[in-house]
């Protein structure tokens, strides 16, 4: 079996081993005519159950055979151009050769005695990140597993800076639209059940400051905490962002640290046009980015970011086989000193990749694309009377439903949304996301490839009326 480890006898079975997998997949992709075949769980699930798992193939092209039935054939492709659904961006060449180099030499980013020159690499994007959002000299982060370990961290760091034994009093202030990580991010720290006050928003899905600046002065005067206010840039469901100027202002006034949770917009800081609608970020205590949501990399690449590097010594515990005191002393510098995790990949090698061939400025004008077809698409919508479109895009999302001229039963208009999205995943022409405003089912396009166009958006558009014209018509032959 030591055949296949990975070592100077066995490189030249790895480059073909590699280089196989790779021709298929590449094959997967250039001859992928739609995202999704449409394949049921009923479907799938069996040829899975009958793999013995103890009964190897011994021989990579039978493997790949077998991946290609059970996986590759029926994944969900992002990068095709009628994937409208999540946050999963298409990814970048570049940071697909770094996760092919960073998976082979398996560096882990915990100490320097394991990664060396990845520590360096590390640090010098989180230095780059910190200096686009402008939080000073003193900035410092890490990379993590994604938004929700991000805003896990930040929280972290905010309730040790709050100052208080007495967890019970602690407040976090929200958007009712930000992410559900916020809350959880609160039961994990031993917060009470209370302790996330949700903030209004306004008809643009964003925070109200003047109710925030209510529910700051009760808790002052109820004798609370405000341990944070977690402002979002790029909300899940409606990339809305919030008044980060005027947020900003509220949380110096109440000594409130501020965190910015901007997984989704961390694309404007790369951007070409929309930079400005990340004002005031800089202002913030600590930042959440995820590149791989608008830095077209692969999963994962988050990480958090922090004014004050001294913060991050909440994260601190001292392991004497791993880092010990002496060497802060001798200047080692272990980025396990900073993170929630121990082992941990060198997913920065796939953002150093994109940067060192594309630049920044190349990932700005994809993210730019996008954000311009959401405008395009959003006068699609408002448009077309047969859709409710709930609000003009700040990045590059439109959340809509299909209004049938004919039916004014909300609860059918839902089922007929819902039948819609369904019958079109079933069907796999194009993959759309849903939601609920106001208590409706609406659906949603996450639009994140600049290889769709206006008229992906209105194929897609008709794909769906279709879809519920079709179930409102057997709807009312049922019913008669």
């Amino acid at each position: 079996m030591r055949s296949h480890l990975l070592n100077d006898a066995t490189a030249e079975q790895y480059r073909r081993s590699v280089t196989e997998g790779v021709e298929r997949v590449a094959a997967r992709i250039a001859t992928t005519d739609r995202p999704f075949t449409g394949v049921a769980v009923d479907a799938l699930s069996p040829r899975i159950d009958e793999i013995d798992l103890d009964r190897p193939l011994h021989d990579t092209a039978a493997v790949l055979d077998e991946l290609e039935d059970v996986y590759l054939r029926d994944a969900v492709y992002f990068h095709h151009p009628r994937y409208l659904a999540h946050l999963n961006c298409p990814v970048v060449i570049p940071a697909v050769l770094g996760e092919a180099v960073l998976s082979a030499v398996n560096s882990s980013l915990d100490t320097w005695d394991q990664s060396a020159g990845g520590t360096l690499i590390e640090r010098k994007l989180i230095d780059w990140t910190a200096a686009r959002i402008g939080l000073g000299p003193a900035a410092d982060g890490v990379f993590t597993s994604g938004g929700t370990q991000s805003n896990l961290q930040a929280l972290l760091l905010a309730r040790e800076e709050a100052k208080t034994e007495n967890l019970a009093d602690l407040r976090v202030f929200a958007s009712e639209v930000s992410h559900f990580s916020v809350k959880k991010s609160a039961k994990l720290l031993g917060l009470g059940p209370d302790a996330v006050v949700s903030i209004p928003v306004d008809h643009d899905k964003r925070m109200q400051t003047v109710a925030l600046a209510r529910e700051l002065e009760r808790c002052a005067q109820d004798g609370l905490v405000p341990m944070a206010v977690v402002a979002t840039s790029g909300t899940t469901d409606f990339g809305s962002i919030d008044p980060l100027p005027e947020i900003a202002g509220l949380c110096e006034q109440y000594g409130v640290w501020m965190h910015v949770d901007a997984a989704y917009g961390c694309g404007l800081l790369a951007s070409l046009k929309y930079r400005d609608r990340l004002t005031g970020i800089e202002r913030a205590d600590s930042v959440t980015v995820d590149y791989h949501k608008s830095f077209f990399q692969p999963v994962s690449s988050s990480a958090v970011l922090v004014r004050d590097a001294a913060t991050l010594r909440h994260a601190t515990y001292h392991a004497e086989y791993l880092n010990p005191r002496r060497m802060v002393q001798e200047r080692i510098p272990n980025q396990v000193d900073k993170s929630l995790q121990t082992t941990r990949r060198f997913d920065a090698l796939k953002l150093w990749m994109t940067l060192r061939v594309m630049g920044a400025d190349g990932i700005g004008q994809l993210f730019d694309e996008v954000c311009d077809l959401a405008a395009e698409g959003w006068k699609l919508l408002a448009a077309d009377p047969r859709f409710d479109v709930v609000v003009e895009p700040s990045l590059s999302t439109l959340v809509f439903r299909y209004i049938p001229a004919a039916v004014t039963d909300p609860a059918e208009i839902d089922r007929a949304n819902l039948y819609a999205r369904k019958a079109l995943f079933a069907s796999g022409d194009a993959v759309v996301a849903g939601t609920k405003v106001a208590g409706r089912h609406y659906l949603k396009f996450t639009l994140l490839n600049p290889e769709t166009t206006t008229a992906d958006i209105a194929a897609v558009l008709d794909l769906i009326a279709g879809h519920a014209e079709q179930y409102l018509g057997e709807s009312l032959d049922r019913a008669s």
